[in-house]
């Protein structure tokens, strides 16, 4: 320990003898000074009987340094503690339900963060030099409603369809589920959600968005509708780019951890279980030298994971106006039938994402070329049409 200049001959008066002023007597004992603590009440420990309150005190990092510093830390911890490692909840039924402070420390040759768009593991790889991140909220939310099962126990709506309502600055789709439900999830702006603040004004938005009225129809069960929209609440969709996703041979980063994306294309699952196979071909193609192999991971999957982040906003402009659109159709049955005439050499886009393993960079890159061959071969048709 250093000693401060001149301090042998100063005395510093502590008032209070708590567990705070002892301690910092003890602090400015080591420093040199001669110190005086001064206590109102009686010293506890000649006491039969200590008057007064008591309580438990939890000691975690900062109390547990500060006894370091002046030596004593090992003794109290070991003599005077018992180790608290979780939060034990109980329940109004008898459960008890343990909740951990925080995670378990661990030692492992490699850490692979599997931990979601807000990701741990990603969240100290930021601290590190040279790491790139960018998040990016998008102004719509997404609430989940349900339409049950009709009254003979069967779909509402004809089954084995995704079901788009396509209202320009929202949408709502909905897909089967086993027992004949459907789930329904509705996407738009946060201030409509925020407008929709009666039941009135609630069935009116959704007579609206059927305008035949019989999605509100389906939905209406008992006033269903009314019960589940204010019983939730519209939640956020957030999209994530960073990388690397390795750090040196030790740590690495898959799924939403690496590339969180909105859900309009429906390959946030799939593009986080194909992370899984991309990785473990790397590490065969590597012989498992983790060194050469992560590094390897983040140069070969980077590229594809921000083309589906893009592509997935892209789909949401798609699913949400241009399904409305004449031209988008037109472009869709152009595409349709060179598919037939050009197997191989023609596959559309939403194709090649969803029923192929064609790296997504490349998926986009073969519909900018079928997008500048198909603006060609229209215009070549116009100035046709126009001799």
């Amino acid at each position: 320990m250093v000693v401060g200049s001149g301090t042998q001959n100063k005395t510093v008066a502590v008032v209070g003898a708590g567990l705070v002023g002892a301690l910092e007597a003890c602090v400015m004992a080591q420093r040199g000074y001669k110190v005086n603590l001064y206590e109102f009440r009686k010293d506890i420990r000649t006491l039969e009987h200590v008057p007064g309150r008591s309580i438990n005190l939890a000691m975690s990092v900062r109390g547990r340094s500060a006894l370091r510093k002046v030596g004593v830390e090992g003794d109290i911890i070991e003599r005077h503690a018992i180790p608290m490692k979780a939060r034990m909840i109980h329940g109004t039924d008898g459960t008890m339900n343990p909740i951990p402070y925080n995670k378990d420390e661990v030692t492992a040759d490699l850490i692979i963060g599997c931990d979601g768009a807000y990701s741990a593991v990603r969240k100290e790889m930021l601290k590190r030099p040279q790491f790139n991140y960018s998040q990016q909220y998008i102004p719509h939310g997404y609430m989940e409603l349900c339409i049950p099962p009709n009254s003979n126990g069967e779909f509402a709506m004809p089954a084995n369809y995704l079901h788009i309502w396509p209202r320009g600055n929202f949408m709502m789709i909905a897909l089967p589920n086993q027992d004949r439900s459907w789930t329904v999830t509705l996407f738009m702006p946060f201030p409509i959600f925020d407008s929709l603040n009666s039941p009135a004004k609630l069935i009116e938005f959704f007579t609206v968005i059927s305008k035949s009225g019989r999605f509100y129809a389906l939905l209406i069960y008992g006033e269903k509708l009314i019960k589940d929209f204010f019983a939730n609440k519209a939640l956020p969709m957030i999209t994530v780019k960073c990388s690397p996703y390795h750090v040196g041979g030790s740590c690495v980063i898959l799924g939403d951890a690496a590339h969180a994306m909105v859900p309009f294309y429906g390959q946030g699952m799939n593009c986080g279980m194909e992370d899984c196979l991309v990785l473990d071909e790397i590490l065969t193609q590597h012989s498992e030298d983790l060194n050469a192999a992560l590094p390897a991971y983040s140069v070969k999957r980077n590229p594809d994971a921000e083309a589906i982040v893009d592509l997935a906003m892209y789909n949401y402009v798609e699913m949400r106006d241009l399904v409305n659109s004449r031209l988008f159709l037109i472009r869709k049955k152009i595409d349709n039938a060179l598919n037939v005439v050009f197997p191989r050499s023609w596959v559309p886009l939403y194709t090649m994402v969803t029923f192929s393993r064609e790296p997504y960079h490349s998926c986009i890159l073969k519909k900018r070329w079928q997008d500048k061959v198909t603006f060609q071969a229209l215009l070549f048709n116009f100035r046709i049409r126009s001799y």
